[in-house]
């Protein structure tokens, strides 16, 4: 799948949120990227940042914006048709999002978000 259409994909994903929750969102960008970390090479998604539930008004001065990365290359590897392309992107994103509202790997897994 070319970067383009990836992209795509997660942009959609990103519509699917419910609209409640991304008025939540708050300082956060998303980015695709097409590598995970070389001591992760298999990470489909990352957020790097403070979880709301984790700020203290001390990040309200000057704080750059916290980061959801989803790493094509990865995804790729483990989908085998666009159709589950675009469904990974979908859980990725909603993982990572799930990690700026400050739920855990553990909670996400009791949740079935695995």
């Amino acid at each position: 799948m070319p970067r383009a259409e990836f992209e795509d994909a997660v942009r959609d994903a990103l519509d699917e949120v419910p609209p409640e929750l991304t008025a939540l969102m708050d300082n956060v960008v998303v980015l695709v990227e097409d590598h995970a970390p070389a001591d992760d090479p298999t990470l489909l998604g990352l957020y790097e940042g403070i979880p709301l539930t984790e700020r203290t008004s001390f990040y309200a001065a000057g704080s750059l914006p916290d980061r959801i990365t989803i790493y094509r290359l990865p995804t790729l590897e483990i989908c085998e048709t666009r159709d589950d392309v675009v469904e990974e992107v979908a859980i990725t994103v909603v993982h990572e999002i799930a990690h700026h509202f400050g739920i855990d790997d553990d909670r996400l897994h009791e949740l079935g978000w695995d």
